[in-house]
């Protein structure tokens, strides 16, 4: 089975299950539920789950145990996103080609749709760690994935990130504190999908120190990647608007270090992760992913 058929495969797989989790509301709760639903399935790449899904296969795991855990993440996500482009944040008016939640909803809903999203995901792993109490092994490997992701995605993790992201507005910031704002801001929750993915799967400890790794590499890369291409990226394929950190004068790689020093820091980062993923059987689609990755826009 060739990667695009593998990669289309976990992303259905994931859609198909994400409207499952979500709570039953009452009717009077309609327009909450409708704008969880609007951002969640405004479409996306699944790129977090998907590498959750992928490394717990890769460590031994099943999909179906992993799946919730999967669902999480990118309940998680698109919360960040809703409200990531509310007017306090990065006031965008557009994402993945539509019109941002809030343009839709209005801000008082789009916030408590995250809300919803994010309290739903918890909801969905505690549920799913009930369902789960006479294994013992799986339970443990369960709790530490549940606390990786809600600990990247908290106050030590991807919201300190976004706070020190939002007061570097204006500043010209050192490179340990852009460093510290993509490690938490973004990277963060990628390590979460991965280390979660590893810990579901049964990962021994050596795995996973290289595991953190290569998705600390990654996280990092990634968001290099979207500063560079909110300069020069394609709108269209982007589905935003470009300029965002022109606009609130954000420091970031590309004005530290300019566009072609932080495109060879992706690449030298993306090749110390082939080069972990090398050390081990069975990672041709981590591989491919990767590529992917690498190859997002330049």
């Amino acid at each position: 089975m060739n990667f695009e058929t593998q990669y289309n495969q976990k992303k259905e797989w994931v859609e198909s299950n994400l409207e499952s989790f979500l709570p039953t509301l009452d009717v009077k709760s309609q327009t909450l539920y409708d704008a969880m639903l609007y951002s969640l399935n405004a479409g996306g790449k699944r790129i977090r789950p998907i590498l959750l899904l992928a490394t717990n296969e890769f460590c031994g795991g099943d999909t179906e145990n992993a799946m919730p855990f999967a669902c999480a993440i990118e309940y998680i996500h698109t919360y960040s996103l809703i409200h990531d482009d509310l007017p306090a944040m990065d006031d965008d008016d557009y994402r993945r080609g539509k019109p941002s939640n809030h343009k839709i909803y209005g801000e008082a809903a789009a916030i408590l749709a995250g809300d919803g999203l994010l309290n739903s995901a918890m909801e969905m792993i505690c549920h799913d760690i009930y369902h789960h109490m006479g294994d013992f092994k799986n339970i443990k490997n369960k709790i530490l994935a549940a606390r990786e992701i809600f600990t990247a995605s908290g106050c030590k993790g991807m919201i300190g990130g976004q706070m020190a992201d939002i007061e570097a507005e204006g500043k010209r910031v050192s490179k340990e504190h852009l460093e510290y704002i993509h490690m938490n801001k973004t990277t963060a929750l990628i390590m979460a999908s991965v280390r979660a993915g590893a810990f579901l799967g049964g990962a021994g400890e050596a795995l996973l120190k290289n595991l953190t790794l290569f998705s600390k590499n990654i996280g990092l890369a990634f968001q290099i990647t979207d500063d560079i291409l909110d300069i020069c990226g394609d709108e269209k394929l982007l589905g935003k608007s470009l300029g965002s950190d022109i606009k609130h004068e954000k420091t970031t790689y590309p004005s530290l270090y300019g566009i072609e020093a932080s495109k060879e820091k992706v690449k030298a980062l993306h090749e110390e992760s082939y080069q972990i993923l090398d050390r081990y059987e069975g990672t041709d689609f981590l591989k491919a992913l990767l590529k992917r990755l690498m190859d997002r826009g330049f």
